[in-house]
């Protein structure tokens, strides 16, 4: 039994993430802002933990993530203002992978979407704007650590219903969509795939089998 930490345990993807991983045996902890979400996080069979990742300090989130062997950011501002956005999506983040770092937690999935990085290309005028920003410096600092990161990409993200088969490094220039099941599905599967480490996979739903579509070259 591995022992995970979740970070944003109340998104739609980690809520079916926990509901993945406590379903194979794991033992889940997942990190929510509201206490009025523990229900909902309970209900998957994840420990619900309020953190406020926000105003957190490195050592508190450190203190949180402490006993255990990985670690998955899957938390965001969702919007609202670009300051808000920077606290959360780059400020915490980053503080969450010194934390790991201190804890000892080495393994590190960062959920990030299609295209993010430094060239994604999004106009400053843009709602947008502030949170490709905060995601590419976030995205950039994890590949700097010492830590074994692996970085998802998936494409627009949709309620429908995953099959789990994916493609792996689809084209940018044509209409993609992954379903929040099988994000889900790849992040768990790479938290059990130590080859996956030091790795950026950016992905959308798909005709191969996730396991497959995750071995280099596929």
């Amino acid at each position: 039994m591995t022992r995970i930490a979740i970070i944003g345990g109340h998104g739609k993807v980690a809520l079916l993430l926990s509901q993945l991983l406590t379903g194979e045996g794991h033992s889940v902890t997942s990190f929510i802002r509201n206490p009025d979400h523990a229900g909902d996080v309970a209900d998957t069979g994840a420990s619900p933990s309020v953190l406020d990742v926000e105003n957190a300090t490195t050592a508190e989130i450190a203190d949180a993530l402490a006993g255990h062997d990985a670690v998955v950011w899957s938390a965001g501002a969702g919007g609202g203002s670009p300051e808000r956005t920077y606290a959360v999506d780059r400020d915490a983040a980053i503080r969450s992978m010194d934390a790991a770092a201190q804890a000892g937690v080495n393994r590190y999935v960062m959920v990030s979407y299609f295209g993010a990085g430094k060239d994604h290309g999004v106009p400053e005028d843009s709602s947008f704007f502030a949170y490709a920003e905060a995601k590419a410096a976030a995205d950039e600092y994890l590949r700097g650590t010492g830590l074994a990161w692996t970085i998802l990409g998936p494409s627009a993200l949709t309620n429908k219903p995953g099959a789990g088969r994916i493609a792996v490094d689809p084209s940018p220039e044509d209409e993609q969509e992954t379903s929040r099941v099988n994000a889900a599905i790849v992040a768990a599967a790479v938290l059990d795939l130590p080859q996956t480490a030091g790795r950026t996979i950016e992905f959308c739903d798909g005709t191969l089998p996730v396991a497959a579509a995750l071995e280099p070259g596929a």
